[in-house]
């Protein structure tokens, strides 16, 4: 009997022990709305950074491109002038190899003796030198041709290395934009916004009457409102930040690169205290642009997910203003 005491106070120390040992298994709670909502903003802030980016390199791709028609538009005829340049130099040896076989003597027993001698000789110096011009030109042709095809094969690998720097920006973007649009999901029961067509009449009625090209600017920004934030659009279905302010600057004619740091250092920098309708306000260490509509409010693309919106300019930290030249 004693010793079924002792077994089962060995049984009931060592239940003990392993209840001291073992790790506490701590409960998870679901995130909630609000912890939701600050990851969404906080990877929406990281996924803009990533898109600029990308509409970053693919603004210095548009500009590799016409730099490679340039070029090729200058090789043309720089190769005909380079073909030109050899059948001269053809000729001018065969006119050479021609008068070379003038005999001193010769010349001497032709009517006009020394005379005669010195004007053809005269005539065989002035063909030299037109001949060495001519083979002069022929290498700084042939020289321009080299460099410009050097410059283009320069580009060319440029342009190369680029695309595939664009092909993996846009699949990271399209790898980020799933786990954001999860969060949207979990946090509001949809990944994206539903799309407001009318929201742009709705506020018809509140379009400022602005004169000139920014009046021009501002009512495509109106036009725009509901619109589907889309990475790396310009409309005129869907936008992203700086796709937005480029589309209706050029609706104004004017033009702006899709990219919100080159459009900071495309305009004139202002004072808050100079704002107008149509300026630029620029955010998040150039991060994020929207278009100022006067009385203190922008319209801008916000993020993946939601729609084209009027609101506040003071929505997040201010970098700077400006002004389309």
């Amino acid at each position: 009997m004693s010793s079924l005491r002792n077994l089962l106070r060995i049984v009931a120390l060592a239940g003990m022990s392993a209840a001291l040992i073992a790790p506490p298994v701590v409960a998870r709670a679901e995130p909630s709305p609000a912890d939701l909502t600050r990851q969404i903003e906080a990877s929406s802030g990281e996924l803009e950074r990533v898109v600029e980016a990308y509409n970053k390199l693919r603004e210095e791709i548009k500009t590799n491109e016409a730099s490679v028609a340039r070029l090729q538009a200058r090789i043309g005829p720089l190769e005909q002038q380079a073909e030109q340049s050899r059948a001269d130099v053809a000729e001018l040896a065969t006119t050479a190899y021609k008068s070379g076989g003038l005999r001193t003597a010769d010349a001497l027993l032709r009517p006009g003796g020394s005379a005669a001698l010195l004007d053809r000789l005269g005539a065989l110096d002035q063909l030299t030198r037109q001949r060495q011009e001519r083979i002069s030109g022929y290498t700084a042709n042939q020289r321009r041709l080299l460099d410009e095809k050097t410059r283009l094969d320069a580009t060319l690998t440029r342009q190369a290395a680029q695309a595939r720097q664009l092909a993996a920006g846009k699949k990271r973007i399209e790898g980020d934009l799933a786990k954001l649009y999860e969060l949207r999901r979990q946090a509001y029961g949809a990944a994206t916004e539903r799309p407001e067509p009318r929201a742009a009449a709705a506020e018809a009625r509140n379009v400022p009457n602005v004169s000139g090209s920014a009046g021009v600017a501002v009512r495509y920004a109106f036009g725009a409102l509901g619109k589907p934030y889309v990475w790396a659009a310009d409309g005129p279905n869907g936008y992203d930040c700086s796709g937005l302010t480029s589309a209706a600057w050029r609706a104004a004619g004017k033009s702006l690169p899709h990219n919100t740091r080159m459009q900071w250092g495309a305009v004139a920098h202002i004072g808050r205290g100079d704002l107008r309708p149509g300026d630029l306000i620029f955010y998040n260490g150039l991060g994020h642009v929207a278009l100022y509509v006067g009385d203190g409010q922008v319209i801008d693309a916000p993020s993946a997910g939601r729609n084209v919106l009027k609101r506040g300019m003071n929505m997040m930290p201010i970098q700077g203003y400006g002004r389309v030249r």
